[in-house]
């Protein structure tokens, strides 16, 4: 029979109607029904129904069902849901007073993770092991004594609390040194409580004296996960705690400035892991008894990180790639902290620069100078080689050279060629490549176009020296004075075998300067000399001196001396006209030797004629 073709009717035990359908399904909707329903079951614990279907050919009854009108009975959700949250539970009350109910309750951030469930015969629950400061979803869901469970209630979302007894609280602290003003400052920061706690936080301070407390107290408030304080030279102990509630989470202890009695460590060392990211730290036992060690790190003075351990090494793991690090380590003895040491900043791990500038700084004409510069700002740069890839005409070729060079040269290279260069650096399993830069090597090599140039450079100097020089020279050579007969004067001169005759004329300065022209030359130039006077009357003292000197002083073979004055006027003629200027004549300085001394002097030495020009230069000022 088809279905589509068929009503279905619901009916009680009565024959009375409670709903129609064409389909598998029947649902009724009047409250009135639902009243007598639950009248029914209130009274009877069975009810009794069955389906009638009806067709245009006839129509059937089904066999009656009997059921518990309860075991089918779902009632509405619970409503007012109402959660308060504590330090170690979250308590969770609602309405109305069911028999059965049961709570689900689970993590905020965990929405796929499985709930937990809790069962409660009462209107409230207690939710116990939660987390602190974490947010749960709770809700709610309940049940007649034998009917069906209800719709699970609205979310609800709560944070818990604080609870020292449910985090591992980590507490350390940063001593700077004294300052001028008598304070040192105390970075005080903490792990292990979750951000997401919205408790506020206050540091109170206690001073000690000769390990006894001063009675007096200072509150600091402080973040949600580090406190900056101010102590002075004693040694001080901060304990962190809830403000509100004033429930304490830890304390820590500075020690005293200068306090030898508290234990040290010695000979701090790093050293880089061959895993990235891990340096590894090791120091000398502490001369004084140590329970334990903190060791601290940081990359930039603000976020640190610490742990503890009671060996003399450790090992830090996931640090930052290429990052420098402060490292410390201070033993610890009974809660007290001792002195701090503080390692070399040390790189976590090594790289290679992620920028390489290329420079091709000298061409010749088969080689070529390339140089590098790394201009990375990071510190912690290694380069174990660097790769020159070089490439003209489709082949490359490449030279490799140690990571402390800068540059290197090129050679075997083809002249006038263009050039593709690289430089590749590498460097703790890494590499890094430059881009390309271009040269083109000289059709010559410039050493020789220098050479030449030079030598050119020489050969135009020396030219030029020597123009110059014979210039100088000509120039002197034109203005060098000629001399000048007219302007000579004449005397008699003695030979060297007469100067000491007593009455003869020795020469002035001025007159040994001067050329000295022996008879015989001017013999040979064919001008024989005969002493004349300028003018018609004769100077009485000539005149004499001629009348009583023997003829052969004027000989050839007789030795004669003529006294040059400025006012004289004698000179030399012959039959052509002397150039000799006129000249006075002078009496003579000396006494006139007799017949019989001039004799004598004549047999024993013979006397030659000197003839010597005077003055024969032109003189600026006339005298």
């Amino acid at each position: 029979m088809d279905s589509s073709q068929t009503n279905y009717t619901i009916l009680n035990n009565s024959s009375v109607e409670i709903c129609k359908s064409q389909g598998v399904n029947c649902t009724h909707n009047s409250t009135r029904l639902a009243d007598d329903i639950l009248d029914y079951m209130y009274f009877f614990n069975s009810y009794t129904i069955k389906v009638r279907a009806k067709t245009q050919y006839g129509e059937t009854d089904s066999d009656p069902y009997v059921f518990d009108p309860h075991s089918i009975t779902k009632i509405n959700p619970p409503k007012n849901l109402k959660i308060t949250p504590s330090s170690e539970h979250l308590s969770v009350k609602w309405d109305p007073d069911e028999p059965r109910c049961q709570v689900k309750y689970y993590k905020t951030s965990e929405p796929d993770k499985a709930p937990e469930v809790l069962w409660t015969n009462r209107f409230s629950a207690t939710i116990e092991e939660v987390e602190s400061c974490i947010n749960y979803n709770v809700s709610v869901r309940c049940a007649s004594e034998r009917g069906l469970w209800s719709e699970w209630s609205t979310e609800k979302t709560a944070l818990t609390k604080l609870s020292r007894s449910r985090i591992r609280m980590g507490l350390w602290r940063k001593v700077a040194e004294l300052g001028k003003n008598g304070k040192r400052k105390v970075h005080l920061m903490w792990k292990g409580i979750p951000s997401t706690c919205r408790e506020a936080f206050a540091v109170k301070q206690v001073a000690y004296n000769d390990n006894t407390t001063t009675g007096n107290y200072t509150y600091t408030s402080c973040g949600s996960s580090s406190c900056d304080v101010d102590v002075d030279h004693r040694s001080h102990r901060l304990y962190l705690t809830v403000s509100d509630s004033g429930a304490l989470l830890d304390s820590i202890y500075v020690p005293a400035v200068g306090d030898a009695s508290l234990p040290e460590v010695w000979s701090i060392k790093t050293t880089k892991s061959r895993m990235r990211g891990v340096i590894q730290v090791s120091w000398n036992v502490s001369e004084k008894p140590v329970s334990s060690y903190i060791i601290d790190w940081t990359h930039d003075g603000c976020r640190y990180f610490w742990k503890e351990t009671t060996f003399t090494n450790a090992t830090l793991f996931g640090l930052l790639h290429r990052t420098l690090y402060s490292i410390t380590v201070t033993p610890l003895f009974n809660n007290i902290s001792g002195h701090s040491i503080h390692a070399n900043p040390f790189c976590s791990s090594m790289g290679v620069p992620e920028d390489i500038d290329v420079k091709v700084e000298e061409v010749d004409d088969k080689s070529a100078f390339v140089k590098w510069h790394m201009k990375s700002q990071n510190p912690c740069n290694d380069v174990d080689t660097y790769t020159i890839f070089y490439e003209a005409q489709g082949l490359q070729h490449n030279v490799s050279v140690s990571g402390s060079e800068d540059g290197v040269w090129l050679k075997d290279l083809k002249p006038n060629t263009h050039y593709n260069v690289r430089v590749q650096a590498t460097g703790d399993n890494e590499t890094n490549m430059s881009s390309k830069v271009h040269f083109i090597t000289n059709k010559y090599d410039p050493r020789l176009i220098k050479a030449l140039s030079i030598c050119g450079g020489i050969l135009v100097v020396l030219v030029l020296s020597i123009g110059l020089t014979c210039a100088i020279q000509w120039k002197k050579f034109n203005d060098k004075p000629v001399p000048n007969p007219r302007l000579s004067s004449v005397a008699k001169w003695l030979t060297q075998s007469h100067e000491k005759v007593e009455g003869f004329f020795q020469p002035t300065t001025d007159q040994i300067e001067n050329q000295v022209v022996t008879g015989k030359t001017q013999r040979n130039r064919g001008a024989p000399l005969t002493p004349v006077r300028n003018g018609n009357d004769c100077d009485p003292s000539f005149s004499s001196l001629q009348e009583n000197e023997p003829e052969e002083r004027f000989s050839e073979t007789s030795e004669t001396q003529l006294l040059s004055s400025p006012e004289g006027s004698m000179v030399f003629s012959s039959s052509q006209s002397s150039p000799y200027r006129s000249q006075d004549t002078t009496e003579p300085l000396l006494e006139k030797p007799s017949k019989n001394d001039l004799g004598k002097r004549q047999e024993k030495t013979p006397m030659k004629s000197l003839y010597i020009s005077l003055n024969m230069f032109e003189q600026s000022d006339v005298r």
